[in-house]
């Protein structure tokens, strides 16, 4: 690798460092005994916007994580319940929407 595209792929390291890691970042689940639980089977595939976002049903947060283990999601069985019901008491259809900040070129 020539000197000039050494440095420009350090250059593009450095200009994209800011995104990736805002990327990385993830909206933060409320706090409960089974948060734990749910980073532990969740989060290892997906960050936490993708929960915080939702809006389900019990009845529905079973189906998705029926639907997420048969996908390879590890959930210990013990922790089903507390899961499930963690997710439906604060993600449920009754809960407020999230609203994400708008950005300053947004407004």
């Amino acid at each position: 690798m020539s000197h000039k595209s050494l440095l420009g792929v350090l250059l593009t390291i450095v200009l994209l460092f800011p995104l990736a890691s805002a990327w990385a970042q993830s909206l933060e689940l409320p706090p409960s005994d089974a948060k734990e639980k749910v980073v532990k089977s969740c989060t290892v595939c997906h960050n936490s916007d993708i929960i915080v976002q939702q809006r389900l049903s019990k009845g529905a947060w079973v189906k998705e994580l029926d639907k997420m283990t048969k996908w390879g999601a590890s959930v210990n069985p013990g922790d089903r319940d507390a899961i499930i019901d963690y997710l439906s008491v604060n993600f449920s259809p009754e809960k407020p929407a999230l609203q994400f900040p708008r950005s300053a070129a947004a407004q």
